[in-house]
């Protein structure tokens, strides 16, 4: 996550990319856009803004040699040649538009920035921005006509927020330029991520500790709601979260002994973590440090509702990992032929 306080564009311009599969084409700038004072006051945040709550970085990517990357060399060119920014965003959005594969790809205006002063972690340093907006939405705009106001509908680009966007960051790590991105209309994960920017995951905790977060969480749904029912499921995310909050570096053979009591539990556990590996080519650690930021995102994304057939919800607490075990039975009603859910408590809150 960056911090903007310290935020300037000293670089912008604004190209149109079409859809090849669609037959529409690009239109380019020739020259940068100089900003009057309001218009400027409202760009800087609505394009910095997303980046604040990121949490995860990625780095450039290549099958051969990451220096055919073509978003990465023009970045390069943009940082080191002054006179290079109009010609280099002007490649940007030519190699956008060639991963307009199909009809669904959006078209849309194409920013491109130079920003000064971005805060990211313990640095100061500059970044190049590549954003892209593909929906507008429509405003009334009123007019004096003949002594009297009318209206009219226009269509403009929203303030709230860019529907898919990149930060190049002008700092280096052992893998390459760090880099943070959002994508607010994922219809096409492949389109900005892996096609255009073509860039992976870094090689960090906030990774380490994402993956192993998703996987508990696949896990838990494909096989423990599937083989021992939802209180088991929410029992297990709960135990999973309570031991990421109590320590600083995940050791996986700890986190198994305090999670699972049953060895058959551990055994699945170990099996769908192979499966795991194998299906999304990812290799989880044995121990890594915890980024904390990251458990406190990735948190808010797991449901722990147990919903039933008869229009009765029973939300459980993630954060009461004891709970679900101590104060919620389940059984089966003879007589009624249904399961049922006792809970156990002193007062109504």
């Amino acid at each position: 996550m960056i911090t903007r306080k310290l935020a300037t564009i000293s670089k912008f311009i604004i190209h149109k990319v079409g859809n090849k599969h669609n037959d529409t084409k690009n239109a380019f700038s020739d020259q940068e856009v100089h900003f009057d004072e309001d218009s400027y006051e409202l760009m800087l945040p609505f394009l910095l803004r997303p980046f604040g709550s990121v949490v995860q970085s990625y780095r450039f990517n290549h099958h051969a040699n990451v220096e055919l990357n073509e978003i990465n060399a023009y970045a390069k060119n943009i940082f080191t040649d002054d006179d290079a920014f109009v010609e280099a965003s002007k490649n940007i959005v030519k190699h956008l538009y060639e991963q307009s594969d199909s009809a669904q790809i959006k078209t849309g205006d194409v920013l491109v920035a130079v920003f000064e002063g971005i805060e990211y972690k313990d640095m100061v340093t500059n970044a190049i921005g590549i954003f892209k907006i593909e929906n507008k939405i429509d405003f009334f705009q009123t007019y004096l006509e003949n002594k009297s106001y009318d209206v009219l509908v226009q269509k403009g680009i929203s303030s709230k927020k860019v529907d898919k966007g990149c930060l190049i960051l002008n700092q280096t790590d052992m893998e390459g330029n760090i880099i943070l991105t959002v994508d607010n209309n994922s219809y096409d994960a492949q389109y900005w991520l892996d096609k255009f920017l073509n860039i992976k995951y870094a090689d960090d905790s906030n990774n380490h500790t994402h993956n192993y977060l998703d996987m508990c969480s696949e896990f838990s749904t494909e096989i423990l709601k599937t083989s021992f029912g939802e209180q088991e499921r929410n029992i297990f995310l709960a135990k999973t979260i309570d031991f990421f909050k109590e320590n600083e570096v995940i050791n996986i053979e700890r986190f198994k002994e305090e999670v699972f009591e049953e060895e058959k539990h551990i055994q699945m556990f170990e099996d769908f973590k192979k499966e795991y590996e194998g299906e999304l080519n990812v290799v989880l650690r044995n121990q890594f440090d915890l980024a904390e930021a990251v458990v406190k995102k990735d948190k808010k994304k797991i449901k722990t509702d147990i919903k039933l057939d008869t229009n009765i919800q029973i939300k459980l607490d993630i954060d009461a990992p004891d709970a679900a075990s101590e104060y919620l039975e389940r059984g089966y009603d003879e007589e009624k032929k249904m399961h049922f859910y006792k809970v156990f408590f002193n007062a109504e809150a």
